[in-house]
């Protein structure tokens, strides 16, 4: 699986899913669609679970995290994020072609 399969599935499923579904991708990272695109973020490390920081996927992450990526798609995972449906509320809308 390429860096680019994997994000078009995983947006593919998103996008059919209630706003503040996450697509829990292990036990320190989610997914979730944020209206255009796939969002990535790590998860508190505090023991609460709560979705923390945002970050790229870049080739660097995808090649670390592959095994767990594909593993995710062969099993998909998703749970239901107040916080990230709250963001999502408070985010001003997206304009196309900004």
């Amino acid at each position: 699986m390429t860096h680019h399969d994997f994000l078009r599935q995983l947006a593919m499923m998103l996008r059919d899913l209630p706003q503040g579904t996450v697509a829990d991708l292990n036990d320190c990272m989610v997914a979730y669609w944020n209206g255009y695109s796939v969002a990535f973020a790590f998860l508190c490390e505090r023991g609460t679970g709560a979705v923390d920081e945002e970050f790229d996927l870049d080739d660097y992450v995808w090649e670390d995290w592959r095994p767990a990526f594909e593993s995710w798609v062969a099993d998909p995972v998703f749970s239901s994020r107040p916080e990230v449906k709250q963001w999502l509320m408070d985010a001003p809308p997206h304009e196309a072609g900004v």
